[in-house]
């Protein structure tokens, strides 16, 4: 029998330490090892009982969440899932935990005695067993933009997968969960600034965080990126990210070319936004001219997008499982056949370049 998953849980608050241990409670394969009350317990905690995995808090007495991961991830590195408030401080304290290396978040909303305390639980065990489920990576990330001009890239040979260049590429779609704001901050960076193609994003993360996450893409690349709004028209050169509460999709406007739309349809899905209705929607209006990459993330979301892109004529990229955070939706990808290249997170950006310049 397989070794349960050893969690410490890092809080301030005795109520959130209890509340997250209760979550545990009788859950089959994970294991609650400790609680810390702050980060300096934690590293302690971390050093003595070498648990799998952590949930942290940000705010803290004596010493911070975002302090000790710092620590943590240069002296004794293990994942670590946030803890995070849904407002634009929380966003901002989030995204620095991400670029520091928190493998992910969850927001901190426990106190809410929940109506959705059960979607909380699946949400941070799912988180849990996917990102202990392979020895995670610890590398940090390049944040100063490497390309200011196109320089062509070495091939993918190595890789086994090479796509031709029979058709050319006018629009770039992305899609991202678990990892992927570190994954894009791998990508989006290398694109330089006459960039000569519109990218649509859509990367899973709460609607309070999508606006921070796209400034801060922008200032660290040369194209612009921007939090659609829906109804604006797609230039080159452009990124245009979905808010974390629509799907977006891309559509004709007669005279104005491709703009942006914005839609609470469909209801049903699991994920608001949709990588798929997304890729959905490129690979309709750019038939044979469409490259769709996916990138580290749970489940499968993007499958659908990336299948109607090849079925459209268009290429195709994937993650390759090495640098992924989470391989989930690109495996989904590779195991139906849908990948015309598999490739390490630091050569997609180039690869892109290539496809498109």
């Amino acid at each position: 029998m397989a070794e349960p998953i050893r969690l410490l849980i890092v809080d301030d608050s005795p109520f959130m330490r209890r509340a997250i241990s209760s979550l545990m409670d009788g859950e089959e394969g994970i294991k609650v090892v400790g609680t810390a009350k702050d980060g300096q317990d934690a590293i302690r905690q971390i050093n003595d009982l070498k648990p799998d995995i952590a949930t942290m808090d940000i705010e803290m007495p004596v010493m911070d969440g975002l302090t000790a991961l710092k620590i943590i991830m240069e002296k004794c590195p293990i994942p670590v899932i946030m803890l995070s408030s849904l407002t634009e401080e929380g966003a901002k304290e989030t995204l620095d935990a991400l670029d520091l290396g928190a493998a992910d978040y969850i927001p901190k909303n426990l106190s809410n005695v929940s109506l959705n305390i059960l979607k909380v639980k699946d949400d941070l065990i799912s988180k849990i067993r996917a990102i202990t489920a392979k020895k995670y990576l610890f590398k940090p990330l390049v944040k100063e933009p490497t390309a200011r001009s196109y320089v062509k890239p070495s091939t993918a040979k190595e890789n086994g997968f090479i796509i031709s260049k029979n058709n050319k590429i006018d629009i770039v779609a992305i899609g991202s969960s678990t990892g992927g704001p570190k994954a894009l901050q791998d990508v989006i960076p290398k694109l330089p600034q006459n960039f000569p193609v519109p990218i649509i994003l859509v990367q899973h993360m709460p609607k309070a965080f999508t606006g921070s996450f796209a400034q801060r893409l922008s200032s660290i690349s040369h194209i612009k990126v921007v939090e659609a709004v829906g109804g604006e028209v797609i230039k080159p050169g452009t990124a245009y990210l979905s808010p974390g509460d629509k799907h977006l999709s891309i559509i004709k406007e007669r005279g104005n070319g491709f703009i942006t739309s914005l839609s609470n349809e469909p209801e049903d899905l699991i994920n608001k936004p949709s990588v798929s209705v997304m890729m959905e929607s490129v690979a309709r209006e750019y038939p044979g001219k469409a490259l769709g990459v996916i990138l580290t993330g749970m489940g499968s979301d993007g499958l659908l997008g990336m299948k109607k892109i090849k079925e459209n004529g268009g290429k195709t990229i994937a993650q390759d499982e090495a640098t992924c955070v989470v391989y989930g939706m690109p495996k989904a990808v590779v195991d139906a056949g849908l990948a015309d290249m598999i490739l390490p997170i630091y050569k997609i950006g180039d690869e892109i370049i290539k496809e498109t310049v």
